[in-house]
């Protein structure tokens, strides 16, 4: 059974050495390839084709009783992830339509424990939350941040470590280390998330320390955003630390000048699967992610991404999170 782990309380701040490590774009001629690396020196190559040839285990009958039984008769763990492209987290092969990454790679293994058919639903980050809502689907993996205020509605099972980054032109010269490295900044963010709370937070502080507040914009999408970084028109992008480091090294006209915990300076934020609260499915996701935490397939889901670096020792099934306003 699952148990809920110790607080994590580690003091994250800006600084925290990039996760991941790209060199190149697909290659056609060799099958849909691109460059990645966990650390510095040490390259190796992702598969970016349709033809995933994902990482797979097994049932565990004793996780997959404890599954609620409308959804063992089912027979399909319905997920639901942002659409768009997010590489690599999630976002589109060579074909334009198949839908790859490590957020499906992980629900791909999740399912397989549970003894179910995983289904990825995409849509847009809003209607995530809607659909979790109506019990149209089950959960949502799509780098979705443990928060206080998240946690009055749902349920959580972590699975990753989640830290932010502050993109910038290639050569801008920037470097944010606080606050006042904003203070009067353009400064786009995606609008619902927590990297939006952090600054809008920021800009507060900065208003209350007689400072000018953070000019904070909003796009549809990351390729919009990433077009007014590189026209001008935005200083810098506040977004998840591995699509930054990955737009940064494969299209080599931008630059991570920054890093912060995606639950504040005094918190490690935790990515989790997310489920509507009292579901019954926190505590067989939870198990499902520890069982292959501990057979191994998890490290090589992450090695496989780049994205080691954000492992976790143990699920936790509702930990402290990024606090609400005030508190």
């Amino acid at each position: 059974m699952a148990t809920l782990a110790a607080r994590r309380t580690t003091a994250v701040t800006i600084g925290l050495a990039t996760s991941l490590v790209l060199a190149g774009c697909a290659n056609p001629t060799d099958g849909g390839t691109t460059g990645v690396a966990a650390t510095p020196g040490s390259k190796t190559k992702i598969n970016i084709s349709p033809d995933q040839n994902r990482v797979t285990t097994g049932k565990v009958a004793s996780i997959a009783e404890e599954v609620p039984e409308r959804i063992r008769r089912r027979g399909t763990l319905e997920l639901v992830s942002s659409a768009g492209s997010a590489a690599p987290l999630t976002f589109y092969a060579t074909d334009n339509k198949t839908v790859i990454g490590v957020e499906p790679d992980l629900a791909h293994l999740v399912a397989n424990v549970l003894g179910l058919k995983p289904h990825i639903n995409t849509v847009s980050w809003e209607n995530i939350f809607v659909g979790l809502d109506s019990a149209k689907y089950d959960t949502g993996l799509s780098n979705i941040t443990v928060t206080e205020e998240r946690k009055e509605k749902y349920d959580f099972a972590t699975y990753r470590e989640d830290n932010l980054a502050f993109a910038a032109k290639k050569g801008s010269g920037l470097k944010i280390t606080g606050p006042k490295d904003v203070a009067g900044r353009t400064v786009a963010v995606s609008s619902g998330t927590n990297q939006e709370k952090l600054l809008v937070e920021w800009s507060a502080q900065n208003k209350k320390a007689g400072r000018e507040p953070v000019d904070i914009r909003y796009y549809q999408n990351e390729s919009d955003t990433y077009l007014a970084l590189q026209s001008g028109r935005i200083d810098l992008y506040l977004g998840p630390n591995p699509t930054a480091a990955y737009h940064a090294a494969t299209s080599g006209r931008t630059e991570v000048v920054g890093t912060y915990s995606g639950a504040g300076a005094g918190l490690q934020g935790l990515i989790a699967a997310t489920t509507k609260k009292d579901s019954g499915l926190a505590e067989p996701l939870a198990d499902a992610i520890n069982h292959i935490v501990d057979n191994g397939t998890y490290a090589q889901v992450l090695k496989r991404w780049g994205l080691s670096d954000e492992a976790v020792t143990r699920s936790e099934i509702n930990p402290p999170g990024l606090p609400k306003n005030g508190s």
